[in-house]
């Protein structure tokens, strides 16, 4: 899934992403809107998992 695709099913992501780890915030999440790198960092800090598994985590949805 690339940048493109992750913003236009962004709700859907952000759902699942609020379902496997409850520890992100809407606020968390609100940092998709232009901010991409902030945005994977804020998700590595609460979920202790690399960017590099995160992008493969949303490529499977």
């Amino acid at each position: 899934m690339n940048t493109t695709e992750l913003k236009g099913n962004w709700n859907e992501v952000k759902g699942k992403l609020k379902q496997k780890y409850a520890d992100l915030t809407d606020d968390d999440l609100l940092y998709e809107e232009g901010k991409e790198d902030e945005l994977y960092g804020r998700i590595q800090k609460k979920v202790g998992k690399t960017k590099d598994e995160i992008k493969q985590w949303i490529a499977e949805l």
